[in-house]
């Protein structure tokens, strides 16, 4: 009987073990949220949103104020449609402008939110005009080593004559 009782807790102290590992594995990839919250949506456009995922961050002075809760293609525009999904106990100004960023050199993906100063804020449907698409690493590497091979060409063909 004893023996039974001692299964019963071990098997139980296991199932709350796994299920914390669980919790923390979901919560560190970034794929469980647990807001009680009321949210809002707005839906953004970019020209490029580099490695930007669905459940990414919407930060505002670092502190999260909602979720990207999905992203599209515009196939008139050929731009990204962002739908964001925003705390309803946070409201931005309606001109503010959102970026993406990236979390250190090599890290995620999020979207900031810089607020604007107009007196009406943003409500459920609206879209925000002023944005600037993600910063995609290869590209600048391109960029400079584009501009370096031109100054060496342009440095070899202006050489000193004698």
């Amino acid at each position: 009987m004893q023996r039974a009782k001692n299964d019963v807790w071990v098997g139980l102290f296991v199932m709350v073990g796994l299920a914390a590992i669980l919790f923390l594995a979901l919560k560190s990839a970034n794929l469980l949220t647990l807001s009680f919250q009321s949210e809002y949506r707005v839906t953004a456009k970019f020209d490029n949103i580099g490695g930007l995922k669905p459940k990414a961050a919407v930060k505002s002075a670092g502190v999260v104020v909602g979720r990207v809760e999905s992203i599209s293609f515009d196939d008139q525009s050929f731009q990204a449609i962002v739908t964001l999904a925003l705390e309803s106990r946070y409201a931005f100004p309606k001109d503010s402008s959102l970026k993406i960023l990236t979390s250190g050199l090599l890290g995620e993906q999020y979207i900031g939110i810089q607020p604007g100063a107009d007196e009406k804020t943003l409500a459920a449907g609206d879209n925000v005009g002023s944005t600037q698409s993600a910063v995609v690493l290869e590209n600048l590497i391109g960029q400079f080593l584009y501009s370096k091979a031109a100054e060496g060409g342009a440095s070899q063909g202006t050489g000193n004559k004698k």
